[in-house]
């Protein structure tokens, strides 16, 4: 009995710290749970690691040994760490780092369309190792941070974007004839501010790029190929031959003859389809606008906050239209906090 009594004020301190350390852990489990996206943040996994390391160092501190076993066993535990640091340097701890760095840069958020090198999508999570995006063929990509940190990665911008196609026509065509089917095939594309520029005077033809500003960031891909629709169209309702004086062909051809397909009348209006980045981007969409209702509920808690201060500072003839104010927005808070919880437990 009083072995197992000495045995008990021996261990319980270490006991206690490891009890203490599993329920912190528990707790942001917990927490997890509550808030989805918190398993994803970078913050709350740092602190997992940084709670599992202290509570390892402090339980070889208090455990009942002799300070010369226990300066060898944190030196052995100091060499451990500095070796894995060491080995792991170019992969884990190099892409946690790079994950630190676009935490506190945030050059993108989720929902954002992202290009990096081959890869093209929209960010539908961040971590503090990789960020996932959804690509065209609605599959997921999973990139190392240190990838981002290290190459170009080019963001498309939230309020629009520049939208571009690009053909060679030949040079028996002049410049001034070609250029102005495909401006009207940008406008009727529903982009803006269209304009047209030469790359280049390859050898066998004369490269054009056909630009438009895209206001809405929503459809991308549907706005790149509606401007090709409209290219096409255009410039063969112009009677200009879309093919460059390389094009071979196996059958005799007249040199008065042109590549241009027939004409033919819509029999019925094309039936309208939802573009395919509302499936192609589903999780992506559901991750921006969950974003964009964060930020907008955060605002609201800015809002909410000066009010309350000015509050404070008005005469009793001014209160009861700024405490309407405060109730209105409190609603609003609300109900967006209502809607979070919501969409974030469907996930």
């Amino acid at each position: 009995m009083n072995t197992l009594l000495a045995l008990f004020d021996a261990l319980w301190p270490a006991t206690s710290l490891l009890v203490i350390a599993a329920l912190l852990i528990a707790l942001g489990r917990w927490l997890a749970k509550r808030k989805p996206d918190a398993g994803s943040n970078m913050g709350y996994q740092l602190v997992q690691w940084l709670i599992i390391g202290v509570a390892v160092v402090a339980v070889i501190i208090v455990l009942p040994l002799g300070s010369d076993t226990r300066g060898q066993i944190l030196s052995l535990l100091g060499v451990v760490i500095t070796a894995v640091i060491a080995l792991s340097s170019t992969t884990f701890v190099a892409n946690a780092m790079a994950g630190i760095m676009l935490q506190a840069t945030e050059p993108f958020r989720p929902g954002d369309y992202l290009r990096v090198g081959d890869a093209f999508g929209r960010v539908t999570r961040r971590s503090l190792l990789h960020t996932q995006i959804q690509t065209e063929t609605s599959d997921f990509t999973t990139l190392p941070n240190l990838m981002l940190v290290n190459g170009p990665v080019t963001v498309l911008h939230r309020e629009g974007t520049i939208i571009t196609a690009s053909l060679s026509l030949g040079y028996d065509l002049d410049f001034r004839e070609a250029e102005p089917p495909m401006l009207e095939a940008a406008k009727a594309a529903g982009l803006e501010d269209p304009f047209v520029l030469i790359e280049e005077l390859l050898d066998h033809a004369v490269s054009y790029r056909v630009c438009g500003f895209l206001p809405e960031m929503k459809h991308p891909i549907s706005a790149r190929s509606l401007l090709r629709k409209k290219l096409l169209l255009s410039l063969h309702e112009a009677g200009i031959e879309i093919a460059s004086p390389s094009l071979m062909n196996q059958r005799q051809q007249s040199t008065a003859d042109k590549l241009i397909p027939a004409a033919r009348p819509l029999t019925a209006e094309p039936v309208s389809t939802p573009p395919p980045e509302a499936k192609i981007f589903d999780k992506a969409e559901e991750a921006a606008s969950l974003e964009e209702l964060k930020l907008q509920q955060e605002e609201l808690r800015q809002s909410l906050k000066r009010e309350r201060v000015h509050l404070k500072t008005v005469a009793e003839d001014e209160r009861p239209q700024i405490e309407g104010r405060i109730a209105r927005l409190e609603q609003r808070e609300q109900w967006l906090a209502g809607v979070i919880q919501s969409r974030q437990q469907k996930d």
